[in-house]
């Protein structure tokens, strides 16, 4: 067993918190080995004057950290799930998937309670072309703004009053200490998640088994389920952050149920199906589910975008 571990991870607070609790886990489960942090400027980091449907969508996060992994410099990357390529490069892996937090799209507003409180032609901010599509599908009347930076950059430009409320992800609120800013979790009936939101993702080199058997204990098999899923429709429908795709999973037992839509930029066509299945069959449902979608118009919409 390896006695010094080194963890990659981005700057922001929350990656920084990710990986601290990971590293907690770790010195938990192994008094004897010593844990350290190293942090990495990933693209996603540097450029924040630019949508991040603009500059490339998935890896934006991640690169410079599986090129860390790559060149022996650390042991393991800590990445939120819904920030990882459904492909990843050549000699790493998804180690564990830890036990998902809440999945939901959070609505945080310093005036209104809800969505469906806010005035017509209220201001809107979000990154997400996905939260975008469904927000106008249900409340077109909305006007929706980019919105870029960490949690506490965001927070301060809605405090600032440049918009009426914002909606960023529940777990990374609740993880920051921020719960109470939460004036509403969206219905998944209004708004789907991105595929592995509210999860935590380890990587690390396929090569490395010894530290792969150390991460094991991390891993949650109800997650890993359904991520599996949500992560093979995503990776089926070639789909990143420029493409509004939003899909679900949850496990019941031996069961899983995957809801997924597939929506136009606009948000005025939305596409939604569900399918139910044997939850160790994830990964064949989640892409049978989305060929079953591309077959009834997601193929259509998708050409549109693209």
């Amino acid at each position: 067993m390896k006695t010094n571990l080194i963890i990659g991870t981005r700057q922001s607070l929350l990656a920084l918190w990710q990986s601290n609790h990971i590293a907690a886990r770790l010195r938990e489960q192994y008094p004897e080995c010593t844990v350290t942090l190293k942090k990495i400027i990933t693209k996603g980091d540097r450029i924040l004057d630019v949508p991040l449907a603009k500059i490339g969508g998935k890896g934006l996060f991640t690169k410079e950290l599986e090129t860390a992994l790559l060149d022996g410099e650390i042991d393991l990357a800590v990445h939120s799930l819904k920030d990882m390529p459904t492909v990843l490069p050549e000699g790493l892996c998804l180690t564990a998937i830890t036990e998902r937090a809440n999945a939901g799209d959070a609505f945080v507003s310093n005036k209104y309670a809800s969505i469906e409180a806010l005035p017509q032609g209220a201001v809107l901010g979000t990154s997400s072309l996905r939260r975008k599509a469904q927000l106008l599908a249900a409340r077109p009347d909305l006007t929706i703004v980019d919105l870029r930076g960490n949690v506490d950059t965001r927070l301060r430009k809605l405090d600032e009053g440049q918009m009426d409320a914002i909606i960023l992800a529940a777990a990374g609120l609740h993880r920051l200490g921020y719960g109470d800013r939460i004036k509403e979790i969206i219905p998944h009936s209004f708004c789907l998640p991105a595929v592995g939101q509210g999860a935590l993702a380890i990587e690390c080199c396929t090569a490395n088994t010894e530290v792969r058997q150390m991460l094991d204990f991390l891993n949650d098999l109800p997650t890993k389920q359904a991520t599996d899923a949500e992560r093979s429709f995503l990776g089926l429908i070639e789909g990143g952050c420029q493409v509004p795709i939003g899909v679900h999973a949850v496990t019941a037992g031996s069961s899983i149920t995957v809801e997924a839509i597939i929506a136009s930029l606009d948000g005025s066509t939305v596409l939604r199906d569900t399918i139910q299945g044997e939850a160790a069959d994830a990964a064949r449902l989640g892409q049978k589910l989305g060929n079953k979608m591309l077959d009834q118009g997601g193929r259509a919409i998708l050409a549109e975008i693209m």
